[in-house]
């Protein structure tokens, strides 16, 4: 075995956005296109001696062949140990788990959380750091700053490890473990949730669905929810991660999840139902022709946080991302707790989470977490409402239904425009941008503009400052309507179109969201000229 060094030249286009870099799995696969990437990492971390670090991901097509690669150039820079999960598999939450458990110095994650697999999906990779949260801007662009100046990269030319059994192998003078891939997490969740609880629920014949969606949350479910809790085998499909998720959209919305969804409004449905998404950070949970609204989820969570073991003591804090609904806000205010509004990205959430600010987080586009690790968590959520129902008796709909009645209902929508030309999406946002100065105070339909601003973000702890995080138009009754463009996406410019309003009358509160909204919607396409700029007379997906 010797460390080889590999002339190279850089790519373009290797920023990483919010989570990481994402890229079609072509472009991954282009000679050195990983590599050099990878060679940014180790040069950003400066010297790895002594050092153990993290590796896996959610087992998509090319998963395997990258860790084969980052195992060789992490010895090739003196990494003295690389901890990565059985399969080459490890969900997001896991690896931030697995790096606070065993003090790593930090991970790297293989993924591309719920966008689709397969040799003509998505591929991604970003650097998580030793609190186990996603990189701050600072190493980020560092790593950028890298990809733009290569010209060679570190590699061993040792063999393949055998990435299906456990146990420690040596390549150069590194160790190579690979660990169980649920064992660590499994653990943490026993600590924070009643599993006598919820398994005496099950053992009195409750019911449940759990759709992995082909993707990598599949064997934490089926260790944990068939396993430990002893739910009816069959209890979750979709289980097995698969390299293209099954052909599966792993995004766990009514849209994508439409499988799980029928079978929920069907006349033999469970009592609960739940997905998540090919990395297993997100989530979504389901009642009987229910789907819950992510904000919503985070709301009641917070609500009834004390019937959790973990969270008896109470919470110390609420955030929530800047385009989430304002729900959450209400049971703060009524908790005496303060909940903090960020850009949306979940690294923005952890110098919160690490001063002891916030016990919980979520964003509207199905993440929810904590601070028992750094990621968002899709398993935690539904663990934690299986407790809730447990603790309470009450299903789903009820928790939903009594939350609505106590502290109002807040009508939420996101509306996506995906694969939009760059260029006419930026024009569009510049053009609103344009308009903010003179919308305050203006009317608009039924109501009148309290605020129009670029939203921009100061962290408390460290004071950074992020920009241009989305336009809001906020109106004098707390409705809103949020434009902003999506980092997640490989093809062109996702635009988001994030719509609220507060309804605080019971007797309201089982109106159809899209009608409810729908002057707000009228308000946003007046603004924005949204349809003619992007050529598209309806969203991709609404949510």
């Amino acid at each position: 075995m010797t460390i080889q060094t590999v002339a190279t030249q850089p790519f373009a286009g290797q920023r990483p956005g919010t989570s990481g870099l994402r890229k079609k799995v072509t472009e991954f696969q282009q000679p050195g296109y990983l590599e050099n990437f990878v060679e940014a990492i180790f040069l950003t971390l400066g010297d790895c001696s002594g050092r153990t670090l993290v590796l896996g991901g959610d087992g998509r097509f090319f998963n395997r062949e990258a860790i084969q690669t980052i195992l060789r150039m992490a010895a090739a820079h003196g990494v003295a140990k690389v901890l990565v999960g059985r399969g080459g598999i490890l969900s997001t939450p896991a690896v931030s788990c697995v790096i606070r458990k065993h003090g790593a110095y930090g991970g790297i994650v293989l993924s591309a959380s719920h966008n689709p697999g397969g040799p003509d999906g998505d591929f991604g990779i970003k650097y998580n750091i030793e609190n186990g949260g996603p990189a701050p801007e600072k190493i980020t662009e560092a790593i950028f700053a890298h990809t733009q100046s290569l010209s060679q990269y570190l590699i061993s030319d040792a063999g393949p490890v055998d990435l299906d059994q456990l146990g420690t192998t040596q390549l150069e003078a590194m160790q190579v473990e690979v660990i169980d891939s649920v064992a660590d997490y499994a653990e943490l969740m026993e600590s924070l949730f009643d599993f006598d609880a919820i398994r005496a629920m099950f053992a009195k014949g409750f019911t449940m669905k759990f759709d992995g969606m082909g993707a990598v949350s599949g064997p934490y479910a089926k260790a944990i929810i068939e396993g430990i809790l002893r739910a009816p085998a069959g209890t979750v499909i979709n289980g097995e991660p698969l390299e293209d998720f099954g052909g599966h959209h792993p995004d766990p919305n009514p849209v994508n999840a439409a499988e799980l969804v029928a079978l929920m409004n069907g006349p033999d449905a469970p009592e609960f139902g739940a997905a998540s998404d090919g990395d297993g950070d997100r989530n979504m949970i389901v009642g009987r022709n229910l789907a819950v609204s992510p904000s919503d989820s985070l709301a009641i969570i917070a609500a009834n946080a004390t019937l959790a073991p973990g969270y008896r003591a109470g919470i110390k804090g609420i955030a929530r991302s800047m385009p989430t609904s304002q729900a959450a806000d209400r049971v703060a205010e009524a908790l005496g707790i303060a909940c903090f509004e960020t850009p949306t990205g979940w690294k923005y959430f952890g110098n919160l989470l690490d001063a002891g600010l916030a016990t919980l987080c979520g964003e509207e586009s199905y993440g929810t977490g904590s601070d028992h690790i750094r990621e968002k968590d899709g398993l935690w959520a539904v663990l934690f409402w299986l407790n809730l129902v447990a603790a309470t008796g009450k299903s789903v709909n009820q928790l939903v239904e009594e939350h609505w009645a106590r502290f109002g209902r807040n009508y939420y929508s996101r509306h996506d425009y995906e694969a939009v030309d760059t260029g006419a999406a930026d024009a569009m946002m510049g053009a609103l941008r344009g308009q903010l100065e003179g919308l305050a105070g203006q009317t608009l339909g039924e109501f009148r503009v309290q605020q129009a601003d670029d939203f921009v973000y100061t962290d408390p702890i460290d004071k950074s400052v992020a920009t241009r995080q989305g336009v809001r138009i906020i109106m004098t009754d707390g409705s809103r309507i949020v434009f902003r463009l999506s980092g997640t996406g490989t093809e062109g410019a996702t635009v988001r179109l994030y719509l609220e309003r507060y309804e605080a009358d019971p007797a309201r509160h089982q109106l159809d969201t899209q009608e409810a909204l729908a002057p707000l919607i009228a308000i946003a396409e007046q603004v924005s000229g949204l349809k003619q700029r992007t050529g598209r007379e309806q969203p991709t997906v609404v949510t």
